[in-house]
């Protein structure tokens, strides 16, 4: 089992650049959007805290004229300084509401009470002065207003009003510091999405050249050695997992290429060993009669065992080599079947019994005939259709994939059987032809033996029929049809 990591598949790759390059745009989204989400909310608070402080400064303009609108009406004796006093009495006590709406802590809330505290406590100590405005002359007026309403109340209202700009301004500039920072992160968490881009952009380049570009170059210099007829040569399985696969199939296609050169070879061979055949086996057979002869005659009981153990090899190797002779002359000449009575079941028996190691072997698991009350008694050559049986089953074993099924079924009808044989095989190239010249083109599982053409021969001889088609699924179904009961002509 190989231990290389499995490649992966071009669609894959796609789909986690795709995905990594939605990641940094994301990234970068959301970078730019917390970046902006706090510059607003800074922007926000600045202007809350600049609308503070300028209500501050314009409740404080509004109490110096509330002021003066206090010495014109004791000092000038103008008579709409009263009314004019009430009108800044209203706009003071609007900015004071204003602020406390503007407030954003208890910090801010407490100083904007305290200051108001003060201006009531201001407001209170008017309303005083006017009460017993007719009880002072002016100049024990003017000390009044001068020493106790300006010099110590009103100053008091200015030490915590300067004290509620500068917690102002102190937040200000701390706003000011953090807007700093933000922009450092904002550029930083802009920064990190291009890197990574960019990096990525490296990546994908380096990729592209070993994963695709390379093998492609590859498979391109391979078909041209494979199509100027250097079928050795070997596209390397490198790259995207299509790309390897190719490579694969580029390589499987030169190696059927070679044993295709290879069979067609044989294939010639064999044609002209054809015309060879008949003439050398007569020539064969008869010194290998002589020498059985001989060796039969020089057999006798006074010799020692050595000698006759070698005389008995002697023979044994002849016979063996004169059933060879007589299989090769059974192909190049015409059948003659010789009829008895059997079952279907026994034939079939005998041509899986010599199929058993290799079914073992590739752990097939070969499906049988439901024998259960099937008369499937017959009469025809056994021997011959055991051949063609064993022929077609062995093509079968030869092309089934590991742990694969082979399924045999039987339709017995009154004067014939239908026999399908389907395996899980790659499937047939091509369809042999029983008229056909030679067997056809060369395969691993239809090579330039004499498996089909003999068993198309035995159908002929046997008055049956032979069908090759293509599973749907994959493989390929051979049906015999064959009479019950033979009839020799």
């Amino acid at each position: 089992m190989s231990n290389q990591p499995q490649a992966k598949s071009l669609r894959d790759v796609l789909l986690i650049h795709e995905l990594t390059f939605f990641l940094l745009v994301i990234l970068a989204g959301t970078a730019g959007v917390i970046g902006m989400r706090i510059w607003d909310q800074s922007s926000q608070e600045s202007q809350r805290i600049h609308l503070m402080v300028q209500e501050i400064q314009q409740t404080r303009g509004d109490l110096y004229r509330q002021m003066k609108e206090l010495f014109d009406l004791h000092f000038l004796k103008d008579p709409q300084a009263q009314e004019e006093y009430n009108v800044y009495t209203l706009s003071i006590d609007t900015h004071f509401r204003k602020l406390l709406k503007l407030t954003a802590d208890s910090q801010e809330k407490s100083a904007i009470m305290e200051l108001n505290a003060s201006y009531q406590d201001l407001i209170q100590e008017t309303q005083h002065i006017f009460a017993l405005v007719e009880d002072y002359n002016n100049a024990e007026l003017e000390k009044v207003l001068n020493t106790h309403l300006e010099s110590s109340i009103f100053h008091h209202y200015e030490i915590i009003s300067a004290r509620a700009e500068r917690l102002l301004l102190l937040k200000h500039s701390e706003l000011s510091a953090r807007l700093e920072d933000v922009k450092h992160t904002a550029f930083t968490l802009l920064i990190i999405p291009i890197g990574l881009a960019l990096l990525l952009l490296l990546f994908s380049h380096i990729f592209l050249k070993r994963a695709i570009v390379r093998p492609i170059r590859n498979v391109l210099h391979a078909t041209s050695e494979i199509s100027a007829g250097n079928l050795d040569h070997k596209a390397p399985e490198e790259g995207v997992a299509e790309l390897a696969a190719l490579s694969s199939a580029i390589n499987s296609m030169a190696h059927e290429l070679t044993h295709s050169q290879e069979a067609l070879v044989r294939s010639e061979k064999q044609a002209a060993l054809g015309l060879l055949v008949p003439m050398l086996a007569h020539n064969i057979r008869n010194p290998l009669a002589s020498i059985r002869a001989t060796a039969q005659v020089a057999d006798n009981t006074h010799l020692d065992q050595e000698t006759r153990d070698s005389l008995t090899a002697i023979i044994s190797t002849v016979d063996r080599l004169d059933r060879w002779t007589r299989a090769l002359l059974a192909y190049l000449h015409p059948l003659k079947p010789h009829a008895s009575a059997t079952t279907l079941r026994q034939i079939l028996q005998g041509a899986l019994a010599p199929l058993q190691q290799k079914i073992q072997e590739k752990q097939i698991s070969v499906q049988l005939p439901d024998w259960q009350d099937m008369n499937d008694r017959m009469l025809t050559d056994e021997n011959l259709l055991e051949q063609a049986l064993y022929n077609l089953l062995l093509n079968a074993v030869e092309a089934s994939p590991q742990s694969s099924e082979i399924a045999i079924d039987c339709d017995i009808a009154e004067d014939s059987l239908h026999i399908t044989i389907s395996d899980q095989g790659p499937g047939m190239p091509f369809t042999p032809d029983p008229h056909a010249a030679s067997p056809g083109p060369t395969t691993k599982r239809f090579g330039t033996g004499l498996g089909i053409p003999f068993a198309f021969k035995v159908m002929e001889a046997l008055s049956g029929h032979i069908h090759f088609n293509h599973r749907v699924k994959g493989g390929t179904t051979t049906e015999i049809i064959l009479p019950r009961d033979y009839q020799s002509e």
